[in-house]
């Protein structure tokens, strides 16, 4: 697969394709000649002697001092080294070559100013694996990802550190071995390289690429315990929720019905009248993270295709502008809420957990799900792992964007924090799936206490699964390989994959207006 490039219609799906998938990119011609032109434009303006803030000038306090256009390459080259000044773990290759695809859509656009060179070089990197090493900590989120972007910029110009095929090397030594020529840099094409917020973009978009898919692994997660415990179906019919419009809940309340559809557990009526919140509000409670997810997405994609760059060149017009497209507010703002979105995803989990494993909320199931009591102990303690991440998730949901701190002698006294929303909501992300997957385990659980009544037709294939890599608990048996055997049936959408071939793809917010209506007997 190859993603061209116009920097205008880059989508997280064509995003996720290269991070992750090794699609490459190329540049559309329009683009191309978009970019000549600004440049072109730049060139006049530097012959006609105009100060432009990062090209004949310095940058951030130092904006006021005067740089000669035959000082200007070595600007843009001690830009670089000054800004490379992050610490922690290197980012994962995904998030790398995700940032870089988004910085050269940027760069595509025809506003930055930058030679056609400096762009093919960056292309060349992404489509022949050079993954420049990057640490993860170091960035406000306003002009820019400086830091990270800059240790980007070192191997672009052929020094730094960067990995090839897995292998940690220099810069000059990746580039040489993948056959990438290095570029040199002339004026803006320091700050050209690094003033923008593709780092915390790119991160975010391939988080909302993975929320979509740990949303629909909770809702076949809920069916199976609504499936296990016998709730009340009516509940969910359509009647009720298209009286309260929400995309996402009447989206939930859709796949549910369809995902315990045919079960012959559900079919052995309790008499109840009504469930507990945690079942009988499963749409109304999940709803909202896939509500959540939709309006993150539809910013995300703004911002991939975003001229997210600082001085902006307008060849056409015959104008520069030295102003704030770099600041992430937008990205920290949405990734905050995303994280709130997951992390509600594992407190209904962990609820529902409780409800299967606790003799006096589930329906005559043995005490934690299983029989000899006193002497087993049964899953109970998988469900103090499920809390002790719902809690640790209560702390990494504070936002990160409502605090800000003063740099560069209070030139930048206002910064986004939205690198720090995107790290600490892939942490939750991560917790999420685990608590997930101690809920598909209890429920799997309880199922295998029916007689051999089938469940319904996406929660049986669910169940099915589960049990080929997890076998039935007896007596008690170390958890912990079983909790890490279904979580990476999560993270691997095996378990999405298989219930989804046999009942559709699952409903999501967008997808209101497409909801069947099926007949659900009282």
């Amino acid at each position: 697969m190859q993603v061209v490039l116009d920097g205008n219609s880059l989508s997280i799906e064509q995003l996720h394709s290269v991070a992750r998938e090794s699609a490459t990119v190329s540049v559309s011609d329009a683009a191309r000649q978009n970019v000549q032109r600004s440049r072109d434009f730049l060139e006049r303006c530097v012959k006609e002697d105009i100060a432009i803030y990062g090209v004949t000038t310095g940058i951030g306090e130092l904006a006021s001092v005067r740089i000669s256009p035959k000082q200007s390459a070595e600007l843009s080259r001690r830009i670089i080294y000054s800004h490379s000044a992050g610490t922690g773990e290197f980012f994962p290759a995904d998030s790398v070559r995700a940032a870089m695809t988004c910085r050269a859509n940027t760069l595509a656009k025809g506003y930055s100013g930058v030679r056609l060179k400096l762009l093919d070089t960056v292309l060349n990197m992404i489509n022949k694996g050079v993954v420049p090493a990057i640490n993860e900590k170091g960035s406000l989120g306003v002009s820019g990802d400086l830091s990270p972007l800059s240790q980007f910029a070192e191997v672009a110009i052929g020094e730094g550190r960067a990995f090839y095929q897995g292998e940690l090397m220099s810069g000059a030594a990746a580039m040489k071995v993948a056959g990438v020529e290095p570029t040199d840099v002339t004026f803006k094409e320091g700050l050209g390289l690094i003033n923008g917020s593709q780092m915390m973009t790119g991160g975010a978009a391939l988080l909302c690429y993975d929320a979509e898919r740990v949303i629909k692994n909770a809702m076949i997660a809920s069916a199976m315990t609504l499936d296990a415990l016998r709730a009340v179906e009516r509940a969910f019919n359509p009647l009720i929720h298209r009286q309260r419009a929400y995309g996402g809940q009447n989206a939930v309340a859709a796949n549910l019905l369809r995902l315990f559809d045919g079960s012959q557990i559900m079919a052995d009526k309790t008499g109840k009248v009504q469930d507990g919140y945690s079942l009988r509000c499963t749409p109304q409670a999940m709803g909202p993270s896939l509500d959540t997810l939709e309006y993150a997405r539809k910013v995300v994609q703004v911002e991939m295709n975003a001229a997210a760059d600082n001085p902006l060149f307008y060849a056409d017009e015959g104008q520069y502008f030295a102003a704030g497209n770099f600041h992430g507010q937008p990205i920290g703002f949405v990734v905050d809420f995303l994280c709130i979105a997951l992390s509600e995803l594992a407190n209904l989990s962990e609820r529902h957990t409780n409800r299967l494993l606790n003799p006096a909320l589930n329906s005559g199931l043995p005490d934690f799900l299983i029989e000899g009591k006193g002497l087993n102990s049964g899953l109970m303690v998988a469900q103090y792992t499920a809390a002790a991440l719902v809690s640790e998730n209560k702390v990494l949901s504070h936002p990160a964007s409502v605090d800000s701190i003063s740099v560069s002698a209070d030139q930048e006294d206002h910064v986004s924090m939205g690198p720090i929303a995107v790290r600490k909501c892939g942490e939750i992300l991560r917790n999420v799936r685990a608590v997930l997957a101690i809920e598909m385990m209890s429920a799997a659980q309880a199922m295998d206490y029916y007689g051999g009544k089938q469940p319904g037709k996406g929660t049986g294939i669910a169940h099915k699964l589960i049990r080929e890599k997890v076998p039935f608990m007896k007596d008690d048996r170390v958890m912990y390989p079983d909790i890490e055997e279904i979580r990476r049936l999560i993270e691997s959408n095996a378990i999405l994959d298989a219930v989804e071939s046999e009942i559709g793809p699952l409903h999501l917010a967008r997808d209101m207006s497409d909801l069947p209506q099926p007949n659900v007997p009282y």
